[in-house]
C-alpha cells in the first residue's frame, strides 16, 4: 500500500488533536502484511520534512530473543516458542523506551531480524533523538484489548484444536494482554486501524512479505518459512486479529478500510 496525500493529511489531521504527551504516540494496527511498516516510513518522512522531530518503533521489534521464547516454551507451553502473541514480547523495554522519550532523553530503539528469528544486537540498534516529538508504533496488535473468558472457551482453527485444546496458550496470551500491554497502549494519543477485508486475505499478504524477505535475506535464513510455514504462523495469530478487526474499529481514531490487493477504499473517523 503506497500512502497516498489524502491518507497522510488525514493521520496529521488527527495527530493535531491528540495527547499532551512528549512524545507524542502515534499508534498504527493492521494484520500481518496490511502495510504498516510502509506506511510508518510515510509518516516519519513527511513529519520529518515538518520540522518534527520523529522515532519509528514496532511492536515486532520488542519481541523476546529467542533464548527467552524457548524458555517459555519449556516452562509454560510450547506455542509461545513462536513469536507473535502477547506474552512474546519484552513490554517492560517499549515502556522504558517511553519514559526516557517523555524525559526528553534519546532512547535506544531494538530492532529484531525475522529472518534470524531473533533480536539484533545492541550495537545495531537505532536511537530516538532526544526531544522526540512525535513516536510511531506500530504492529498487528497495537492497541488490542483483551477478549472475555467465554470467548477463548472454543478453539478457532486447527493449531488451537490440536495444539492448545486446554486454552492453557491462547489464556496465557490474553492474561499478558491484560496485563502491561494496556499500560503501553495506554501511551496511544491516536490509534489508526489498516482494516483488512477480512482474515483471509492475510496468508496472501504474509506470503508476499516472506517472499521479500528471502530475497533480502537468501534461502538459507532460519527464520523462513514456506507456503505450509506461514499457513501455520499465521494460525497463532488468528484470533486476536479476528478480535481487532471486530471490535478496534468503534474506539479508533481512523479506521483505514483496505482492499485486497490492500488499496486504500476508505478512511474513516472510528
Amino acid at each position: 500500500m503506497a500512502p497516498d496525500p489524502s491518507l497522510l493529511a488525514a493521520i496529521f489531521a488527527a495527530i493535531g488533536q491528540g495527547g499532551e504527551g512528549l512524545p507524542l504516540v502515534l499508534g498504527l494496527c493492521g494484520a500481518q502484511g496490511s502495510g504498516k511498516t510502509t506506511l510508518a516510513r510515510a509518516v516519519a518522512r513527511e513529519a520529518e520534512r515538518r520540522g518534527i522531530a520523529t522515532a519509528q518503533l514496532s511492536i515486532d521489534d520488542l519481541y523476546l530473543t529467542r533464548a527467552e521464547r524457548e524458555r517459555l516454551a519449556h516452562e509454560v507451553h510450547p506455542l509461545l516458542r513462536t513469536r507473535g502473541v502477547p506474552g512474546t514480547h519484552d513490554v517492560a523495554l517499549g515502556l522504558d523506551i517511553l519514559t526516557a522519550l517523555d524525559r526528553g532523553a534519546p532512547a535506544p530503539l531494538p530492532r529484531f531480524d525475522k529472518a534470524q528469528d531473533d533480536r539484533l544486537p545492541e550495537a545495531e540498534w537505532d536511537s530516538a533523538p532526544a526531544d522526540t516529538a512525535l513516536l510511531i508504533l506500530e504492529g498487528w496488535c497495537v492497541g488490542a484489548r483483551p477478549e472475555s473468558a467465554a470467548a477463548l472457551r472454543d478453539p478457532v482453527n486447527t493449531l488451537e484444536a490440536a495444539e492448545d485444546p486446554q486454552g492453557l496458550w491462547r489464556a496465557y496470551a490474553n492474561a499478558a494482554l491484560a496485563g502491561m500491554y494496556q499500560d503501553l497502549f495506554a501511551r496511544i494519543d491516536v490509534l489508526v486501524l489498516l482494516a483488512a477485508p477480512a482474515f483471509d486475505v492475510v496468508f496472501d499478504w504474509r506470503l508476499q512479505q516472506e517472499a521479500e524477505l528471502r530475497e533480502r535475506a537468501g534461502p538459507g535464513a532460519p527464520g523462513l518459512m514456506d507456503a505450509a510455514g506461514v499457513a501455520r504462523f499465521i494460525e497463532h495469530y488468528e484470533r486476536l486479529t479476528r478480535h481487532i478487526l471486530a471490535e478496534m474499529p468503534a474506539r479508533a481514531d481512523l479506521v483505514v478500510r483496505l482492499g485486497r490487493d490492500r488499496s486504500v477504499l476508505a478512511v474513516n473517523p472510528g
